[in-house]
């Protein structure tokens, strides 16, 4: 599943918490693809704290709590990490990740916590959401097969990389527009991880992120750099990526595009994404400035100059996912979309939207 459609999910689950109808969710994937940060993204977005609780590093009587003597009885203590209306909040998101690196001994002490959002006299606010993630079992990691009880008592969905999602979070989130262009240019390179190779390093959503940061603090200096990036996303990629930043000067002059000057297209497919993907930086930095129509309505005219019209429509589709419906508002793009509305039903139809 994108992770576009699963954040939706996701929201719509929390949200059902207060209704009712919450079914715990376990997130299926492989490393790096952004389980755990999809969990944080949630939380941030209601306002409210995640109970990150690792089960992997777990006994089952931290789950459980010790028990204590009260007169003839035996009585629990509850374990002041799991959630408490009145010291986390009335809602939240209690997540167990890496369940499926738990032990079946700890997994089995989570069945009633699940299903019954209880652990004997211990209750679970009605408003936490409980989600949890792991890793399939084919991806080397430490791994148990989860049991069928345990399975029994989630909705299940795997998530996948999926590179308009990744591109659309990167422009929200300041990614080096660079980083942006490189893969779109080589988007296989998104997600390439091989679980018989084991490799130490290799490309995926969070390592991309490793090397943007990469990307800001070494700049200019060529040789650490490529080496920073290929300590983040691997030797083949980390190259490609140095080699790709190294090619940009030949980039036209992207603030003369802006301002309405007549710049040429480059002919060299990378350098096109590269221009492609900086006036998409360019037109969120507009947003909320009074030319942003005009600015826009550059480029858009710029879009409708590559010899590959493919190449706009991703330009004017990335633009259209970080700003808006008021994209459709600027007066050139009716006539840019009637210029490409050919290009735009293929594509509709190639992915059968």
């Amino acid at each position: 599943m994108r992770p576009a459609q699963l954040m939706s999910i996701l929201d719509r689950e929390f949200e059902s918490t207060l209704e009712g109808h919450h079914t715990p969710v376990m997130i299926w994937g492989p490393p790096g693809v952004g389980k755990s940060q999809m969990i944080a993204q949630i939380a941030a977005r209601h306002g409210v704290p995640v109970i990150d609780i690792r089960l992997s590093q777990m006994e089952p009587s931290d789950l459980r709590g010790i028990p204590f003597r009260s007169g003839d009885y035996v009585e629990w203590s509850v374990p002041a990490i799991l959630p408490d209306a009145r010291r986390h909040g009335e809602r939240g998101i209690l997540f167990l990740d890496e369940i499926t690196s738990a032990p079946p001994s700890v997994s089995a002490a989570a069945y009633q916590l699940i299903l019954d959002r209880r652990l004997g006299e211990y209750q679970v606010p009605e408003g936490w959401a409980i989600f949890a993630a792991g890793n399939r079992q084919g991806d080397r990691g430490v791994t148990y097969t989860m049991p069928a009880p345990l399975a029994n008592r989630f909705s299940h969905f795997e998530l996948e990389a999926n590179l308009d999602d990744w591109v659309a979070w990167a422009y929200e989130n300041g990614i080096d527009e660079r980083l942006i262009a490189f893969l779109r240019f080589r988007p296989e390179l998104l997600f390439d991880f091989d679980p018989a190779r084991n490799p130490v390093a290799f490309p995926s959503p969070r390592s991309w992120e490793f090397a943007h940061r990469a990307l800001q603090k070494f700049d200019g200096q060529p040789q650490l750099l490529a080496e920073a990036l290929q300590a983040c996303v691997g030797p083949a990629a980390g190259i490609e990526l140095a080699a790709f930043v190294d090619n940009l000067h030949k980039l036209p002059d992207i603030d003369a595009i802006v301002r309405g000057e007549s710049e040429e297209v480059p002919e060299e497919t990378d350098l096109q994404y590269a221009v492609a993907s900086a006036l998409v930086g360019r037109a969120i930095r507009h947003r909320d400035t009074d030319e942003a129509r005009t600015v826009w309505g550059r480029i858009i005219d710029y879009a409708g100059r590559f010899p590959d019209r493919e190449m706009g429509v991703m330009l004017i589709s990335d633009m259209h996912r970080a700003i808006g419906q008021d994209l459709f508002t600027v007066p050139q793009f009716a006539r840019w979309a009637k210029a490409v509305a050919d290009v735009m039903l293929f594509d509709a139809r190639k992915t059968g939207s």
